[in-house]
C-alpha cells in the first residue's frame, strides 16, 4: 500500500535519529572512498595531524598521559605542545582495537581514516536537533544536507584529518543544540559541558563560547523562567572545566599559562559558573533588578581576571615581535579572508552570508513567539562573532560555516515553502533545487570554477614542491640515512619525524618560539650563522625542498641567505652531499665539521 505525504513527514519526523546516521554512514563512506588513496599512502597533510598521531604514538609507547612533550623535536629537551589528551583518545582507542586484526600499521591507517569523521555525526545530530525544534520537526535534512556543503568545515571531518579542530566544531555544534533546546536546564547543561569540553581541547572556540555564555546570562534577564538554563549551564560549566583540568591538563599546563586550560582558565570558569549558579539562585523578579545583577557579576569576573591574571589579557600565544616578524605574520589562516583571493573569500563567505539573511528572516518571522525569538538570536550573535573575526582570520571560516547552518536552514525553508505553493510545477522543480544550490552555496563555488586560476610557471613550481615533498615515496630515501638531529623548514619538522626516524629542531608551534626562530633566523642568515646555529643543536643533516612555500619566504627575503644559497647550489665545504634518487624533490647534506 502506497504511503502518503502525511506518513512519509511522520516517518521523516519520528525517525530522525535514524535518518541523520545512515546519512552520516553515507558521507563516511563516500569520504572513505574518495580519500583512499591517500589513507593507503598516509599523506597526512597537515602539521597538526601528524603532529597528533606523534603524539598518539608516545601515549601508546609508554610515554606519560600528562607528559605532552615532543622529544622528537629539539632532543632531548623536547618541544612543549600545548594540547591535551582528549582528542587522542578516539584515535588510540581504534588504534587498539584494530591491531590484534590488522597490524600495528594497518590499524593506525584505520585510525586517521575513522577518527576525524566521529565528529561529523555529533555536528549533523546537533544541528538536526537545533533545526528541529526552531524551524519544524522535519525540517532537519536541510541543515543536514548543509553540513555536507560547508567545504571548509567538511574539510575538517575528512579522513587523516585528525587533529581537534573537528572536536571543536562538534562542540560548537552541541553549543548551539543548548541554546535551541526549549527545556533550559537540559539546554544549560548542553551548552555548559560543551564549553567545557571545548575548553579542554583549546581555546579556539573561546571567543564563540563567550558570547553564548553571555546569551545565555541576557535570557535570564529577559525571562525570570530562564533561571534553570542559567544555572546549569553555570554548573556543568565549572564542574565540567574542573573534572577536564583533572583528567587532561598536561604537566606544562598545570603553570600559569595563557593558551590552554590551565589554572588561568579554570579560575576563571570556576568563578563564572560561580556567578551564573548564584544569579540564578537569586532571580529578582524584576527585569532591571536581573540586569543589574548581571552587570555587576559581568564586571567582577571581567575585573577579577584583569586583577590576577593580568599577562593574559593580550594575545594568548605570546609571541615575541621577532617571532611575529618570521613567523607568525606568514601564517596563512591568521590572515584575514580578504586576503586570500576572491576564489578563496567567496568559497569561505558564500555560506556565512546566507546564514546572516535567513537569521534576519527568521528574527522577523519569531518576532512575536518570545521564547523562539530569543533562541534564533542567541545563536546568531554566536554566527555573527564567526563571521566578524574572520575579517581578522580565516582561521574561523569552519566556525562561521557550522554556526550559519541554522540560519541558512531557516531560509531554504521559507523559500521552499513559498516555492512548492506555486502553481507550475516545473517552477516548484526547479525552483527548490535552484533555491537549495543558491542558500548552500554550492551556485556560486560552480561560479568559482568558471574562473581558474592561473598560476604562472613560478607558482607551478611552488605548487608541485607542496604536493611532493610530504609525499611517502620523496622521504623514504631520506629515511634511508642513519637516524640523526635535522636542520629542515620549520613546516616540514612534523611530517619529518613522522615518516622517519630522525628528528627535527622545530615544528610550528608557538610555545617553542627560541627553536623557530634560530631555524628560521638560520635559513636567512650567512653560512656562518647557520654553521653556529647547527653546532649548538648538534645536527647531523641538512634538509631542504626548493620552492616549498616556506622557503620562497626565505628566498625572497634573504637572496644571499643559507638557504638561497644551498638552492642555487653553492654548498659550504662543512656540508657533505648526501645522495638521493634521480627526480626528488629534496637535496639532503650530511655535517662533517
Amino acid at each position: 500500500m502506497a504511503q502518503g505525504p502525511d506518513t512519509v513527514r511522520d516517518l521523516v519526523e519520528r525517525r530522525w535519529r535514524l535518518i541523520v546516521l545512515i546519512v552520516w554512514i553515507a558521507a563516511c563512506a563516500y569520504l572513505l572512498f574518495d580519500r583512499w588513496g591517500a589513507i593507503r599512502s598516509f599523506a597526512l597533510g597537515d602539521t597538526d595531524d601528524n603532529m597528533r598521531i606523534m603524539q598518539v604514538r608516545a601515549l601508546l609507547n609508554g610515554q606519560g598521559w600528562y607528559d605532552l612533550r615532543q622529544y622528537r623535536m629539539d632532543p632531548p629537551y623536547g618541544a612543549d605542545i600545548h594540547w591535551s589528551r582528549l582528542v587522542d583518545l578516539p584515535i588510540a582507542g581504534l588504534k587498539l582495537l584494530f591491531a590484534p586484526l590488522l597490524g600495528g600499521r594497518n590499524a593506525e591507517q584505520v585510525a586517521v581514516a575513522v577518527a576525524p569523521m566521529l565528529p561529523m555525526l555529533v555536528v549533523m545530530a546537533a544541528l538536526a536537533a537545533a533545526t528541529r525544534r526552531l524551524i519544524a520537526p522535519y525540517a532537519y535534512p536541510i541543515a543536514v544536507a548543509l553540513v555536507l556543503c560547508s567545504p571548509t568545515a567538511l574539510s575538517m571531518w575528512t579522513p587523516l584529518r585528525i587533529d581537534h579542530h573537528g572536536w571543536q566544531l562538534a562542540t560548537l555544534a552541541l553549543t548551539v543544540a543548548g541554546l535551541a533546546d526549549d527545556k533550559a536546564a537540559r539546554g544549560g547543561l548542553i551548552a555548559g559541558i560543551a564549553a567545557a569540553l571545548s575548553l579542554v581541547i583549546g581555546l579556539e572556540m573561546l571567543p564563540y563560547l563567550a558570547v553564548a555564555g553571555v546569551a545565555i546570562a541576557l535570557r535570564w534577564v529577559w525571562a525570570r523562567e530562564e533561571a534553570p538554563r542559567l544555572a546549569a549551564y553555570g554548573a556543568s560549566l565549572a564542574g565540567g572545566c574542573a573534572i577536564g583540568y583533572l583528567l587532561f591538563t598536561s604537566d606544562s599546563n598545570t603553570r600559569p599559562m595563557c593558551d590552554a586550560l590551565s589554572p588561568v582558565w579554570l579560575s576563571a570558569m570556576l568563578v563564572a559558573g560561580a556567578a551564573a549558579v548564584a544569579l540564578a539562585a537569586i532571580g529578582p523578579r524584576a527585569r532591571a533588578a536581573r540586569f543589574g545583577l548581571a552587570a555587576v557579576a559581568g564586571a567582577l569576573i571581567a575585573a577579577s581576571f584583569a586583577l590576577t591574571w593580568p599577562d593574559c589579557l593580550g594575545r594568548l600565544e605570546h609571541s615575541t615581535p621577532l617571532l611575529d616578524r618570521l613567523w607568525l605574520s606568514k601564517v596563512r589562516e591568521a590572515m584575514p579572508v580578504y586576503r586570500h583571493g576572491v576564489r578563496t573569500a567567496v568559497l569561505i563567505l558564500s555560506l556565512p552570508a546566507f546564514g546572516v539573511i535567513g537569521y534576519g528572516l527568521m528574527l522577523w518571522t519569531n518576532r512575536r513567539d518570545a521564547p523562539r525569538l530569543i533562541a534564533w538570536a542567541s545563536i546568531a550573535a554566536v554566527a555573527m562573532t564567526a563571521l566578524a573575526l574572520l575579517f581578522w582570520q580565516t582561521r574561523a571560516g569552519p566556525a562561521a560555516q557550522v554556526l550559519a547552518i541554522p540560519g541558512a536552514a531557516g531560509l531554504a525553508w521559507a523559500l521552499l515553502g513559498w516555492l512548492l505553493r506555486r502553481n507550475w510545477m516545473l517552477a516548484r522543480v526547479i525552483g527548490v533545487a535552484a533555491a537549495f544550490l543558491l542558500v548552500s552555496g554550492l551556485a556560486t563555488a560552480y561560479l568559482t570554477t568558471l574562473f581558474p586560476d592561473k598560476p604562472d610557471a613560478y607558482r607551478r613550481s611552488v605548487n608541485l614542491a607542496n604536493g611532493q615533498c610530504p609525499t611517502l615515496a620523496a622521504l623514504r630515501p631520506v629515511a634511508m640515512q642513519p637516524p640523526g638531529l635535522v636542520l629542515t623548514f620549520v613546516d616540514l619538522g612534523p611530517r619529518l619525524i613522522t615518516v622517519t626516524p630522525h628528528d627535527a629542531i622545530a615544528g610550528p608551534y608557538h610555545r617553542n618560539a627560541r627553536q623557530i626562530i634560530d631555524v628560521m633566523l638560520a635559513w636567512r642568515g650567512s653560512a656562518d650563522h647557520a654553521r653556529e646555529t647547527i653546532a649548538r643543536y648538534h645536527v647531523d643533516y641538512v634538509l631542504i625542498c626548493p620552492n616549498m612555500s616556506e622557503s620562497t619566504i626565505y628566498r625572497a627575503e634573504a637572496p644571499g641567505g643559507f638557504y638561497a644559497q644551498l638552492a642555487s647550489g653553492k654548498v659550504p665545504a662543512w656540508l657533505a652531499p648526501v645522495a638521493l634518487p634521480a627526480g626528488s624533490p629534496y637535496r639532503m647534506w650530511r655535517v662533517v665539521s
